[in-house]
């Protein structure tokens, strides 16, 4: 909570010109929820500034209807390479992480840790092979093992593997290995769209 304060503090000169340019670039909001699951199957909105289009859950179902190698694509990643969704400077905050940085709100709220498993959706559930019954024992984080060893290389069962791994050898020192790496990621904007 100290740290997640004191970071958005820092923060908040960078949260007032990214709001800028996200109202200036696109129609919509500066910020985007979505639903996620939390500790102990919970539920709770995450909070991330908005880097796609406002029509973009619709525009993504058209996408995958329409294009096979993007459906491919998607149902291992879960994301997109080239997510024709984006705004111009979506792309840029999605790089570099930025568009994480509201999550702070949501670890001084209590729903999530800086570092951890990804935050999953609730869709995604079924698809999590049996492992959301330890992945959901502990908060989700901000950043976490995968985002600073594959980031979006790695395909979703992948990503869960390195959660779990997380979970089942958590230590300080490994929090301290992931946050370091964390700093040195985003700032290269290594692996992120």
């Amino acid at each position: 909570i100290f740290l997640g304060t004191s970071l958005s503090i820092v923060a908040l000169p960078l949260f007032l010109i990214v709001s800028l340019f996200i109202y200036l670039d696109s129609k919509g909001g500066v910020f985007f929820q979505q639903v996620r699951m939390g500790i102990g199957n919970s539920r709770f909105k995450i909070l991330k500034f908005r880097t796609m289009r406002i029509d973009a859950e619709k525009r993504l179902r058209v996408l995958l209807e329409q294009n096979e190698h993007l459906k491919q694509e998607y149902e291992i990643y879960h994301k997109m390479r080239n997510d024709p969704r984006l705004t111009k400077i979506g792309k840029i905050l999605r790089k570099f992480s930025i568009d994480e940085l509201p999550q702070f709100w949501n670890v001084l709220k209590g729903e999530m840790s800086l570092i951890g498993p990804r935050a999953y959706i609730p869709w995604e559930k079924s698809k999590m092979n049996g492992n959301d019954e330890i992945i959901l024992k502990v908060k989700p984080g901000i950043s976490g093992l995968w985002q600073v060893t594959d980031r979006n290389a790695s395909s979703f069962e992948e990503r869960l593997i390195t959660d779990v791994y997380y979970i089942r050898n958590w230590s300080m020192f490994l929090d301290i290995y992931i946050v370091a790496r964390t700093i040195a990621v985003v700032f290269l904007g290594k692996g992120a769209y």
